[in-house]
């Protein structure tokens, strides 16, 4: 709604521009008609022209809650004088007030400061310019490649050791650790890429490309190795929530998936989800009958083609190509680990 490319941004850099101020509050309930007094009825179209001009005037402009029409012009605000604000300026602790006493988003453009302002709830952003936000994003899509380049080779090193059947704790933990640091620098991102509306298309290209299948690997990879299965998604919504100090101790994240050793040297068993997963058109329903029926990815490459012919699921010919597929994808991981 207020992002680079849309109507009411470029009414606000007018305002901006011509550095005369301005107090917005986006909607029309209930509530925020309480707090208005006065002002005139204008109806009509948002257009950045329009906006500009009724911003010369000292009262606020109500806008729809699309934000497509101007409702109302040179409106004095009244909201209640015990709401506790945090700013300094006239203008701003009336925009703070209304945005809590009626939970709508108010934008306060400073005239001395030359800032734009938004405040919603007991919430405060101010948006920033352009350039510097491109040149922030442009950043973390650096250090993201960085970090996902050290994530993938560190995914090539487990399958690798997934086939050896030589995995350790270290290994599985430090993928998790990688993984949950990769998704915490898209997250940022992701936030670079909201504020910066149409700018921000080669951004979102770029963290998509980044981004593909991680999270999908990431979450393949806790199926395998998880204690407890039923714990899922509450470990991905504890590991997101860490900070990046937390995710630095890998005996803490050893603990999240469900163990507890005093050495991270302890041998593991993958179940073996991630790599069937990346065997062509084998069903997420056929790998878990393979999973269940076998239990771990060793038993599963061991298995033989009538072995594997007995699963649900898994007649001759797919045998055949499981058994293809694990041998073609063992080659690949122990050749790509030595490039």
């Amino acid at each position: 709604m207020v992002a680079p490319g849309t109507v009411l941004y470029e009414g606000l850099e007018n305002i901006l521009r011509a550095r005369t101020g301005a107090l917005i509050v986006i909607g029309d309930t209930d509530k925020v008609m309480k707090v208005v007094d006065g002002g005139y009825h204008i109806n009509a179209d948002l257009n950045p022209a329009s906006l500009y001009e009724l911003a010369k005037m000292d009262g606020a402009i109500i806008l729809s809650s699309d934000a497509k029409k101007i409702l109302l012009a040179n409106t004095h605000l009244t909201p209640d004088s015990i709401i506790p604000t945090r700013e300094t300026g006239s203008r701003h602790r009336t925009a703070e007030r209304v945005a809590i006493q009626t939970g709508e988003l108010v934008i306060a453009i400073s005239q001395r400061r030359n800032l734009i302002t938004l405040f919603k709830g007991n919430e405060r952003h101010v948006l920033r310019d352009v350039g510097t936000i491109l040149a922030k994003a442009n950043q973390a899509l650096q250090t993201l490649e960085k970090y996902k380049s050290v994530l993938d080779q560190a995914l090539v090193n487990l399958s690798a050791l997934e086939f050896e059947d030589l995995v350790t704790l270290t290994e599985v933990c430090t993928v998790v650790q990688r993984t949950a640091m990769v998704s915490r620098i898209a997250k940022e991102i992701e936030q670079y890429v909201y504020e910066l509306g149409n700018e921000g298309r080669l951004v979102n290209m770029q963290l998509e490309e980044l981004m593909f299948d991680t999270e999908a690997e990431g979450l393949l990879v806790l199926k395998d190795y998880l204690l407890n299965y039923d714990n899922l998604e509450k470990v991905q919504e504890e590991l997101s929530s860490w900070t990046y100090e937390e995710l630095l101790d890998l005996l803490a994240v050893c603990k999240i998936i469900g163990y507890s050793p005093q050495s991270l040297d302890v041998a593991v068993t993958p179940r073996g989800y991630r790599i069937l997963k990346k065997i062509p058109k084998l069903p997420l329903p056929v790998i878990e009958n393979l999973v269940r029926r076998f239990e771990d990815l060793q038993n599963i490459v061991g298995a033989s083609i009538e072995e594997l012919d007995e699963v649900e699921g898994i007649g001759e010919v797919r045998a055949k190509s499981i058994k293809d597929g694990l041998r073609r994808l063992r080659e690949q991981v122990l050749l790509d680990r030595h490039i």
